[in-house]
């Protein structure tokens, strides 16, 4: 009789609730994003439909390596044009100068091929191109009437070639150049010193 009164004098032990909502498990039904590895390839096993579901909001990715063009013309009349800079070189050009200037400068310009073909029609105009060492011009078949046709080839050691210009076509009463660029003023101050002044007594 005493262990029955110590053990009612103990006091009820109060289990937990069971919830009346069955817990969910994740599963590859009820998250979409899971992926299933494929323990044989070790890579998931999503279908690309999949795939293409996960990836529809991303932005495109754009080539690296830019393409350059078959053909760019450029026809001046009584204006000056000029490429500079990171322009793209293309494969063949059509350059029209009536009463202008043209100037192609190749110094910074990108270069993806060997060679350029240039189809130049210049009349009473001039067409300039600043080369830079590597780059090598070709006037031989160009038409000259009362016109200055000259190309200036670069000073110091020979590199190897990476782009040849061909030009062709007509130059009438204009300048077509081909010449290294001109220097600047603190190029032109280091080859040309100022003499030293006398010192006063």
């Amino acid at each position: 009789m005493a262990s029955l009164s110590r053990w009612a004098a103990r006091p009820p032990v109060v289990m937990p609730a069971m919830s009346a909502t069955p817990r969910l498990v994740p599963t590859e039904t009820t998250n979409p994003l899971s992926w299933k590895v494929n323990a044989s390839k070790g890579r998931p096993s999503s279908t690309s439909g999949e795939l293409a579901a996960l990836t529809t909001d991303l932005p495109a990715v754009p080539d690296s390596a830019p393409e350059p063009k078959d053909l760019a013309r450029i026809d001046c009349r009584g204006s000056s044009v000029t490429r500079d800079g990171r322009w793209l070189v293309p494969l063949r050009m059509e350059v029209r100068v009536t009463g202008g200037s043209v100037t192609l400068d190749f110094t910074e310009a990108v270069i993806l091929q060997p060679s350029l073909l240039i189809d130049a029609d210049v009349s009473a105009s001039r067409l300039t191109l600043v080369t830079k060492p590597g780059v090598v011009v070709d006037t031989e078949e160009v038409a000259a009437e009362g016109s200055y046709v000259k190309v200036r080839a670069h000073g110091g050691p020979e590199v190897p070639v990476i782009l040849r210009i061909q030009v062709s076509g007509k130059v009438s009463g204009g300048h077509l150049t081909a010449r290294p660029p001109g220097r600047t003023f603190w190029r032109w101050l280091r080859r040309h010193p100022q003499p030293h002044a006398p010192a006063s007594l």
